[in-house]
């Protein structure tokens, strides 16, 4: 199955990043994979504060330096320059990972090659391409209380993200609680993804065409209603 999404209908990696944020609760203990799930940190929602945690061992990071005041034994686990907040600390990489492995994260934010219906996630290699390095990811998938993914729907060439059964190596098995997708908000249920937002202007068929597994209705499917960014 090949689909190719109309631009006008898809969501921005930003709108993407602030949609998931808007769930993340107020005082949650947050891990953000490297790369787009980092952005999910800029968008908090005002009066609400997550504790972002690095496994790198940094709890409660901060909004990146400003270009030139950079300060490099501050990154994050992707290299990049971060500040820290009050009140903020710093551990041992064993430690970190103590934490994840100890089930102290609220949330884990990731990225996806796919995700199957059942909640197995594949975010680490594509068949035998790359260098087979999982990194941190298989100790957030079952570490964490929740664990969201922010992707688009399809792939550079319309391939479904969302499918039946991953077919690149697995990360996680059963992992993933909720998708959030360049064009719908889907939660994992039983073994099902089951819609509960879309973008107004797509209905149900042209969103399942774009999807490698059966989609379910359970109760009202809301509009994806996102700001300008």
């Amino acid at each position: 199955m090949t689909t190719v999404a109309r631009e006008e209908e898809k969501l921005s990696n930003a709108q993407i990043a602030w949609r998931a944020a808007q769930d993340i609760a107020d005082g949650a203990y947050v891990n953000l994979g490297i790369g787009f799930p980092e952005m999910v940190a800029r968008y908090q929602p005002e009066g609400r504060e997550a504790i972002f945690h690095t496994e790198n061992g940094i709890l409660n990071f901060g909004e990146p330096p400003p270009e030139g005041e950079e300060d490099w034994d501050l990154i994050n686990a992707g290299k990049k320059a971060v500040t820290v907040k009050p009140g903020a600390s710093f551990f041992h990489h064993a430690d970190s990972f103590a934490m994840v492995r100890g089930g102290h994260l609220d949330v884990a934010i990731l990225g996806a090659y796919q995700v199957a219906q059942n909640g197995d996630l594949a975010n680490w290699r594509v068949g035998s391409k790359g260098v087979p390095a999982v990194g941190g990811a298989m100790d957030l998938v079952h570490g964490a209380k929740q664990v969201f993914v922010i992707t688009e729907h399809v792939t550079r060439d319309g391939q479904p993200k969302l499918v039946e059964r991953c077919t690149f190596p697995l990360t996680g098995v059963g992992c993933i609680t909720r998708v959030y997708t360049s064009h719908a908000v889907i939660d994992i249920v039983g073994g099902r993804f089951v819609v509960r937002e879309k973008v107004a202007a797509m209905t149900m068929d042209e969103l399942q065409a774009m999807t490698g597994a059966k989609l379910h209705i359970d109760g009202p499917v809301a509009d994806l209603v996102v700001p300008a960014l």
